[in-house]
């Protein structure tokens, strides 16, 4: 009888990441165990823009404005939480994913890059293992409409399939599949943000291993399975309640990165 593997994920501590303090390859040298063959690396997307110098000090551009400057499209406040909702990388999510939480008095942005940032990831892991098949996910937390607290979402992933395809298989009864497909890449990121934590835990990274329910590539996810993992607006399941929301552009704020510090990347990773 052939044992079958039990997925296994274990979080990692490091120290207080601070804007400005922070070097990705020195965090990654200095906490990262080895890492399996056939293994992913989870990382929450905050560590990686406090590393980049994505922050912007608060009181320095009130948040609204921030969030209409990061998003494509927005809402304006239409809850009691006083929070914009977003579409930004064709992402539904609040306020761009500005966040303030563990920021030290700074507005932490998304990643300026991150499906860029996960490939250099990838590569590096690659390089500094001697491994082939790894993968990576940067995480970000949502909510989902309906239900009560967060969750985790993948906003760039490298190295590995994110959609299994069930299209066409039939279930254990005989009836074929018409439209499912299940999705590896934001189950995994859910599983690691929940392992992470959202406070004071200080484990912003997860190894995920033994997954055998994942196909690995030894290169970097190409265009067209990045846009198949997306779907526009009219293709939506929901886009009777989308198309009526009243979504407003995103006002990109003239030379914002260079007036706030953005160009001041620190990710070095080669």
């Amino acid at each position: 009888m052939v044992k079958k593997r039990s997925m296994k994920m274990k979080n990692i501590k490091t120290s207080k990441i601070k804007s400005f303090k922070c070097n990705l390859n020195d965090l990654f040298d200095k906490y990262l165990p080895k890492i399996k063959e056939g293994s992913i690396l989870a990382i929450t997307s905050k560590i990686i823009s406090i590393c980049e110098g994505r922050v912007v000090k608060i009181g320095a551009i009130k948040k609204e404005k921030l969030i209409r400057s990061e998003a494509d499209l927005f809402l304006p406040y239409y809850n009691k939480y006083k929070f914009m909702l977003t579409i930004k990388n064709n992402i539904l999510i609040p306020t761009a994913g500005i966040d303030e939480s563990n920021g030290n008095g700074y507005y932490i942005l998304w990643p300026k890059n991150p499906q860029k940032s996960a490939n250099r990831i990838r590569k590096y892991l690659r390089n500094r293992f001697k491994i082939k098949k790894v993968g990576v996910i940067i995480t970000d937390s949502t909510a989902s409409p309906l239900r009560r607290g967060i969750k985790g979402i993948a906003i760039a992933h490298s190295g590995f399939k994110a959609l299994n395809n069930y299209i066409g298989r039939k279930d254990i009864f005989g009836k074929k599949l018409e439209v499912t497909q299940a999705n590896i890449v934001d189950s995994l990121a859910t599983a690691s943000v929940l392992l992470m934590g959202e406070g004071r835990e200080q484990t912003p990274l997860a190894i995920i291993e033994n997954i055998p329910f994942v196909k690995f590539y030894s290169r970097n996810p190409t265009r067209a399975e990045l846009s198949n993992l997306r779907i526009g607006i009219k293709q939506d399941l929901y886009y009777p309640l989308l198309k009526k929301a009243g979504w407003q552009k995103g006002n990109p704020l003239p030379h914002f990165d260079k007036k706030f510090g953005h160009d001041k990347l620190k990710l070095l990773i080669v």
